[in-house]
């Protein structure tokens, strides 16, 4: 056997006898490549499904939630979350007492240079008796030259800082949009024949730019009403919603000077369809809007207006085909099912009579209460402003007639008496010189 000496240094004397397996890395155990190319897979996965959630957002409320494993609650992490929210629209159908079961109310309307009617509003608006809480406002301001932004601003902070807490209102939205209307708003010119196709249509966009941008998911029903009538009981929302109809509208009709007959049947635009107007709507063009209240269209259509007694039932009810704008009240879940203003010729109606007829075409009930009335501001028309300047140049006639049949009664009244003292001092005279 040889024999092997070791140096002092720590070195062999003589060489060892290396093996050809001698110091060779030890092969790794199967596991060990296979734990690493794991974690490689794993780290590759997660860094692809974080780039999937970043280029589709959408999938992040269907995949979070499944890979949660039950260690967060899902229905109290939504809760607290902000942007999320549960609506059961089966809850706002509109019942005939909303204020008892605290159905909300979207009460709209349109202002175009109104800015004279606004206080006159405003009253109503306090006076209503539905509850305030429960009524959400919304205006549209469209093409307007006077201060009526001002003043609705300025009127809306002073009912919302009013002290008693009965007053203030709801959620308030003002709109403002322009739609070129060029019509302008003196009675001529709005009621005019060949203005109102396309001052109907314009109004249409106006209304549905108004309805789109404020209703929301809490509101049972709509209530339109302009800012120019003049009288109305304070407890319409309420009589108009215990009909418990779709779309309710009362009667309307103006107050006029006693010369013009006292009053006028105002809103003819809420009526019932008849033969005539059918067979006028089948020979006109499709673009063309049928337009009530004109020698140019005669329908012969039964008008709720003209059915008015004074002293009938308030209650009684009334089908209609074509409703007028001034004082609507609705199911919000109408105008939810498609019905609008049709900014166009539907049916050869435009606006709130083509919505009459577009409800009905969707089988709502349309409904009006005849001796159910307001009163619309009375707005005299040139031939009422014509007149009443004759009148009173006739007044003022008559007047500087009197003044000076007056003053030459005060004058023979002056001679008679200076005659009578003439009179009496040559009577006396004589008497002297007798």
């Amino acid at each position: 056997m040889n024999r092997h000496y070791a140096s002092p240094k720590g070195h062999s004397a003589f060489p060892f006898p290396i093996a050809s397996n001698r110091f060779q890395p030890r092969p790794q155990p199967a596991f060990r490549r296979r734990r690493q190319l794991f974690h490689r897979l794993l780290l590759l996965g997660g860094i692809s499904f974080l780039l999937f959630l970043l280029i589709f957002p959408s999938w992040r409320a269907a995949i979070l939630p499944a890979i949660s494993l039950g260690l967060v609650n899902h229905s109290e992490e939504l809760h607290h979350l902000q942007t999320v929210r549960y609506y059961d629209l089966s809850d706002v159908q509109g019942t005939e007492k909303g204020w008892e079961r605290g159905e909300r109310v979207l009460m709209l309307t349109p202002l175009r240079d109104a800015s004279s009617h606004l206080p006159m509003f405003f009253s109503h608006l306090r006076n209503l008796t539905y509850p305030h809480n429960l009524i959400d406002l919304a205006f549209l301001v469209s093409d307007s030259r006077d201060d009526t932004m001002e003043m609705l601003s300025r009127m809306l902070q002073e009912v919302q800082d009013d002290p008693d807490p009965k007053m203030n209102f709801g959620e308030i939205s003002v709109i403002q949009k322009d739609f070129g209307q060029k019509v302008q708003q003196d009675v001529e010119s709005r009621h005019g024949f060949e203005a109102q196709a396309s001052r109907r249509k314009l109004m249409a966009q106006a209304r549905n730019w108004l309805l789109s941008a404020t209703l929301r998911p809490t509101h049972s029903w709509v209530y339109w009403r302009d800012a120019d009538v003049e009288t109305a009981p304070t407890t319409i929302i309420e009589d108009l919603m215990r009909h418990n109809k779709d779309v309710t509208v009362p009667n309307v009709w103006r107050p006029l000077p006693d010369w013009l007959g006292g009053e006028q049947p105002y809103d003819l635009n809420s009526w019932q369809e008849s033969e005539t107007a059918l067979a006028l709507a089948d020979s006109l063009d499709e673009d063309a809007v049928i337009v009530e209240g004109y020698a140019e269209y005669a329908t012969w259509r039964p008008h709720l207006a003209y059915l008015r007694d004074p002293y009938g039932d308030p209650d009684m009810e009334m089908e209609l085909d074509g409703i007028g704008g001034v004082s609507i009240l609705a199911k919000a879940r109408v105008f939810r099912s498609g019905v609008h203003f049709p900014a166009f010729s539907f049916e050869k109606h435009a606006e709130t009579e083509g919505f009459g007829k577009m409800a009905r075409r969707m089988n709502f009930s349309v409904i009006g209460l005849p001796h159910y009335t307001i009163w619309h501001l009375y707005e005299p028309s040139l031939d009422d402003l014509r007149h009443m300047e004759e009148m009173d140049r006739e007044r003022e006639a008559r007047e500087e007639e009197e003044r000076q049949r007056q003053s030459q009664e005060q004058e023979k009244g002056h001679d008679d008496a200076k005659s009578g003292r003439s009179s009496a001092s040559d009577a006396g005279s004589s008497e002297k010189s007798g």
